[in-house]
């Protein structure tokens, strides 16, 4: 299964520099917007999962600029969760104008599975439904 999540982003004037583009900085904030709101939709809720321990902080993160965005313009930001191992998994972005024609970003963040203690954790072992859950929206554990 090749799941994705669409997710709407209206840019706002702090976001932009003297030019009234949006600062590249704020392409990461984006991603985190746009995979907090996937994985809520999906009920892997950020506050769900750290009320039962498990956290997956951002280990690496990728954006590659294709064309400005500017004030007063919103954009589409596409998620999939391009892989899971149980320990690890990775989404792939891509920041499109409103309508999709423009393709104005892509990247990437790779995230890991921690408990409270900071200590890595097999979400196979440590809560099955998690495992389960992300296996749905991947299709298969790698």
């Amino acid at each position: 299964m090749d799941y994705q999540s669409t997710y709407f982003h209206e840019v706002q004037y702090y976001e932009t520099d003297a030019m009234r583009i949006v600062h590249h900085s704020n392409y990461i904030r984006w991603f985190e917007e746009a995979r907090t709101a996937f994985l809520k939709q999906e009920g892997l809720d950020y506050d769900k999962l750290e009320n039962r321990g498990i956290m997956f902080p951002v280990l690496s993160v990728d954006c590659q600029y294709k064309m400005a965005v500017s004030f007063g313009q919103t954009v589409k930001i596409i998620s999939k969760i391009d892989y899971f191992s149980g320990i690890r998994f990775g989404l792939s972005y891509e920041v499109y104008s409103q309508d999709g024609s423009v393709l104005h970003a892509t990247g990437k963040t790779t995230h890991c599975f921690l408990n409270t203690d900071l200590k890595p954790i097999n979400v196979k072992k440590y809560a099955l439904d998690v495992y389960e859950h992300f296996l749905e929206l991947t299709g298969s554990a790698e």
